[in-house]
């Protein structure tokens, strides 16, 4: 297959385009060795080894160039200096292969063993040691097989830490006044959730954190925007979203740098990343996982008409309730009032009849009862009673106490009584 055919498991490299093509492979008079020399003779001069590797190196380059080659991993062995060599086999045949550690950087996790997978990368012969290997730019596996395997891989990892539990899920505010959106400013996904939002809740303020979605560095990015709307923001949620693309294109919120962010904010989050059918561990680590852009924002605000159709209802309730109430208190106090005045004549006629035969007690007990009798009391000049007759003097003038008066009197003659 040469660097113009269609690859076996996908395009040309996402992340990078492939190298320019080497240059045009030297003359064949050029490249071809020197006549040999007849038996017995010394050449007069002979190609060091260096120089035949070289050779090699550039025929099969040149005659070869980029391309992909597909097979199964064979022994992959990561080196300490971070590249990483390996070997592409299949039923008849291997190749020696080496990825260096710019390009491995770019894999989303290392390959298995014995996993099929299409190599893009250029032949060529290795001058030390004389050793044919190919060079590997990128390596797909078939399907998504690596793009699964990390995210099989990360999604265990978060899972064990409980970071994917659904008793960690927070519900989201009901009528939030202050949403936090984290995407690319340039984005066709910003403008979906701008335009249900405003639609729908054009009382909501908004805060854009930009952040870079794709590619090289874009977890980082996202990660950062959702701490400044953390620090800064004042949000009561936040919306990480981006539009559908590749597996490639979504990776960056299959990142542990994403996950992370979203696991530690102290705000409720929704992920909506892609289409419905993508899933992406930002789904899975986000209080709510949103299917588009345009449904995130469905999901934050209820819908303003919707809203005032409750808070109507809501109110009549509550008028209806107040009315109830009303009623029972009125009642309540209708039949207070009815016991308090039968309880207050009683009252009333219990304490005249007290008073009444107190008052007859005490008439009874009284001088002036015994004055209005027809008895009379003397009385000195110290209104002091004169009890009995040795108390009287002949010719003493004295009061006497009736009923209703007092008379002047005076002693002409005295006599005891024998009764």
């Amino acid at each position: 297959m040469n660097a113009g055919q269609i690859p076996l498991f996908g395009g040309p490299p996402a992340q990078e385009p492939p190298p320019p093509e080497p240059s045009a492979p030297q003359p064949a008079a050029a490249l071809t060795p020197e006549p040999t020399p007849e038996p017995g003779r010394a050449p007069e001069s002979a190609l060091p080894v260096a120089e035949l590797n070289e050779r090699v190196r550039r025929l099969v380059e040149g005659a070869v160039g980029w391309l992909w080659v597909g097979g199964e991993i064979s022994n992959w062995r990561p080196h300490r200096s971070g590249h990483c060599y390996f070997s592409l086999r299949d039923d008849t045949a291997q190749i020696s292969c080496v990825i260096w550690r710019s390009d491995l950087s770019r894999l989303p996790a290392h390959p298995e063993e014995g996993m099929k997978v299409a190599a893009f990368g250029q032949p060529t012969v290795y001058g030390a040691r004389g050793s044919y290997q190919l060079v590997v730019r990128e390596l797909r596996a078939e399907g998504e097989g690596l793009w699964r395997l990390a995210f099989e891989k990360l999604r265990a990892k978060l899972a064990a830490e409980g970071l994917l539990d659904p008793k960690r899920k927070r519900a989201l505010p009901r009528v939030p006044g202050r949403i936090g959106i984290v995407t690319s400013r340039s984005g066709a996904a910003l403008r979906d959730v701008l335009t249900v939002v405003r639609r729908r809740a054009p009382w909501a303020r908004l805060l854009i954190s930009d952040c870079r979605v794709q590619g090289t560095g874009a977890g980082a990015s996202i990660a950062a925007a959702v701490d400044r709307l953390v620090r800064h923001g004042g949000c009561d949620v936040l919306i990480l979203t981006r539009g559908g693309g590749s597996v490639e294109d979504l990776w960056a919120f299959n990142e542990e740098v994403v996950a992370r962010a979203i696991a530690s904010c102290p705000i409720p989050t929704v992920s909506a990343v892609g289409h419905e059918i993508d899933i992406t561990i930002a789904d899975l680590v986000a209080d709510v996982r949103a299917a588009t852009p345009s449904a995130a924002g469905e999901t934050v605000v209820p819908d303003t008409d919707v809203l005032l159709g409750e808070l109507r209802a809501r109110a009549g309730t509550l008028i209806d309730k107040l009315r109830r109430r009303t009623r029972r208190g009125r009642e309540r106090a209708r039949i207070a009032a009815g016991g308090l005045d039968t309880g207050v004549h009683g009252a009333l006629r219990q304490r005249r009849d007290r008073t009444a035969r107190a008052s007859g007690r005490l008439d009874a007990l009284s001088p002036l009862g015994t004055l209005a009798r027809g008895y009379a009391v003397p009385l000195d000049e110290e209104a002091r009673v004169k009890r009995n007759i040795g108390m009287f003097d002949i010719g003493e003038v004295f009061n006497l106490r009736v009923v209703d008066g007092r008379l002047r009197c005076r002693t002409e003659s005295k006599q005891a009584s024998h009764e």
